[in-house]
């Protein structure tokens, strides 16, 4: 109910900066940022690439001993400071531009994020037909090459035909791939070549920046509200599409090609970094969400319980919605008398092209395609939500008066309107290429070198035993010692063995049978870069203004945690957080009061309900 255990008059809560209503605000929250598109349309295709069931095995010890611990320590840090991104490196100051590179990430991440949900508003805007506009090749845009699957009376005979057809020639497009390619992106021939914007996507884009802007209108007091139904609403599609698909024939083909387990690649150091990688991308770790998140939770929630219950709840969801991807796409094999790998996709292929293809063939196919599609914006609006509010928060928290508190609706607005100007490039006709250049390069290693600076700054900087200190004083008991031992040892590795994993893998992006010239590629190494860079510039800034006369003592004095770290509330501000009676901390507190209509009362008078433990840092005697 928000009260601190054992002090009766204290209240849990921010009046400042505000809370969460109840807690399963901010779960539901945390579950719709970490539960998005990558679930859907990259896991299945993940899992049935890397060897069915065994899959799981490396994604599930990833899991325990990657993802949960890291999840952890950003709702921890994040609750514990009770600030966004950037507030919480008062820890370390020199390590801010860490803050400062998730928020580039972040940004990014938005600016791209919001174009796919455009584009889904878009097929969900067309599915409201009788006839789903991608079902046959009679359209002016299709081609001579296109072949549909239900095209003609496809009798068994046809569908053999249609089998040669497809082994003799390569050329064969499907009606959605050339509805996708030549109608909804118009897609041109190179990156360079920007075209015309595609109005239909523009006008969507604005419908998506505004719904987003609505939700966010007043922090998370209304977007607490609305993740009751975007975050619980796609597990009522995934389970509905789900029924559908395991009663149509084939179905169970497809299933079996997504989970039979392919042993012998679990000794694959490929498969080993793709499980990894996973984890690590889906959580959301490092984008600076968790943080923004769980610093609207009071001080003394257990977040040790939440961060648990939402990682699992994210690997489950990725594991479920490969059921309800390959029941379809094995109908929609056995329709064509294929091997599934052969309708396999993933990305924006998969929800654009060939699951859109395989809703085709059910009947009633407006309804299922309609459902489909606002599965697909919900789950990323949910990432959206806290994508944006990491950004305000950031802004909102770094300026820090009480001017822009008041107007933070004009900083979410402010923040949607360049986002929207931002996206606009994405919507022309090769859109397409940049928006998979970002998802390719301004989110990939930065994040984990994010994540691996930060790991180091907590654990050996600020030290592990503060840390655990912190969390003991916050949760009432100290992080178990599995968690003290992946923070320290195992997460990081883990990170580092991510990142190297990276470096070896990497191949120069390219879409079909488009291959990006050299100067996109520089510039998606550029962008990858801006966000990383941020750390040693803040860091040399940092070290150059702190005090000292050697360059060691410098950065002793850079590296120290500031003054005003620790827990925001006076009154949890207790043992080693005590104010010290002094003119300057006694100024201090007074010039950023964060609870003012307690401040008012206490001038009045000193009441008992006023007072702390009976220690020396009671309200009374500062007075």
């Amino acid at each position: 109910n928000g009260a601190v255990p054992g002090e009766r008059g204290k209240q849990d809560k921010s009046v400042k900066r505000g809370n969460w209503g109840n807690q399963i605000e901010f779960v539901l929250t945390s579950v719709g940022y970490a539960v998005g598109l990558g679930n859907v349309w990259r896991f299945p295709y993940l899992c049935y690439r890397n060897g069915g069931g065994a899959f799981m095995f490396p994604y599930f010890i990833m899991l325990v001993f990657c993802g949960i611990p890291l999840f952890f320590m950003e709702l921890s840090f994040g609750q514990f400071a009770s600030q966004g991104c950037l507030g919480v490196w008062r820890v370390s100051p020199m390590f801010k531009g860490v803050g400062y590179g998730m928020m580039v990430v972040s940004t990014y991440i938005g600016i791209y994020y919001n174009v796919v949900i455009c584009i889904a508003f878009y097929y969900f805007f067309v599915s409201m037909t009788r006839v789903l506009p991608w079902t046959y090749c009679s359209n002016a845009w299709n081609t001579e090459d296109c072949v549909g699957v239900l095209d003609g009376n496809l009798s068994s005979r046809t569908a053999l035909n249609l089998t040669r057809f497809l082994n003799a020639t390569q050329k064969r497009t499907s009606p959605s791939e050339e509805y996708w390619r030549r109608y909804v992106l118009d897609l041109s021939d190179d990156i360079g070549n920007l075209g015309e914007v595609r109005l239909p996507l523009l006008g969507c884009l604005g419908v998506s920046w505004v719904v987003v802007f609505l939700c966010l209108i007043k922090g998370v007091k209304s977007s607490g509200k609305v993740v009751y139904f975007t975050a619980t609403f796609p597990y009522v599609v995934l389970t509905i599409l789900f029924v559908r698909g395991i009663t149509l024939e084939g179905a169970l083909t497809g299933i079996m090609y997504y989970l039979t387990p392919q042993w012998d690649k679990i000794l694959n150091a490929k498969v080993w970094g793709d499980a990894a990688s996973q984890i690590f991308y889906s959580l959301g770790c490092a984008w600076g969400g968790l943080i923004t998140m769980a610093s609207y939770n009071k001080f003394h929630n257990n977040c040790y319980r939440d961060s648990i219950i939402i990682s699992i709840t994210n690997c489950a969801t990725s594991v479920y919605a490969g059921f309800v991807i390959f029941s379809i796409l094995g109908f929609m094999a056995n329709h064509l008398g294929v091997d599934v790998s052969k309708v396999a996709d993933h990305g924006p292929g998969l929800a654009f092209v060939a699951y859109p293809e395989a809703l085709t063939l059910l009947p009633i196919s407006p309804l299922w395609s309609i459902l489909f599609f606002f599965m697909l914006i919900l789950l990323g609006l949910g990432t959206q939500f806290c994508l944006l509010e990491t950004l305000v928060t950031a802004i909102v928290d770094e300026v820090g008066n009480e001017w822009i508190i008041r107007r933070k609706t004009f900083v979410t607005l402010g923040v949607s309107v360049v986002g929207f100007l931002l996206g606009v490039p994405l919507t022309t006709q090769a859109g397409i290429y940049w928006l998979l250049l970002m998802d390719n390069y301004a989110a990939s290693f930065s994040l984990v070198i994010i994540s691996c600076i930060m790991c180091v700054a907590i654990m050996y900087i600020y030290g592990h035993r503060n840390y655990f200190k912190d969390i003991e004083m916050m949760l009432g008991f100290p992080p178990p010692l599995f968690f003290q031992i992946c923070w320290r040892f195992i997460s990081p590795a883990i990170i580092f063995f991510i990142l190297v994993f990276t470096v070896i893998q990497y191949r120069p992006i390219s879409y079909n049978d488009y291959i990006y010239p050299t100067w996109a590629i520089s510039i998606g190494f550029l962008m990858a870069l801006s966000s990383v860079i941020c750390i040693p510039i803040y860091a040399i800034y940092k070290v150059c203004r702190s005090e000292g006369d050697t360059l060691l003592e410098r950065l002793k004095n850079a590296t120290k945690a500031s003054k005003d770290w620790g827990p925001v509330l006076p009154e949890h501000r207790s043992g080693r957080y005590a104010p010290v009676f002094s003119p300057s901390t006694e100024s201090h507190l007074e010039v950023q009061p964060l609870q003012p209509e307690k401040g008012r009362s206490e001038a009045v008078a000193a009441s008992p309900v006023q007072g702390s433990n009976g220690s020396a840092h009671s309200q009374d005697s500062r007075l």
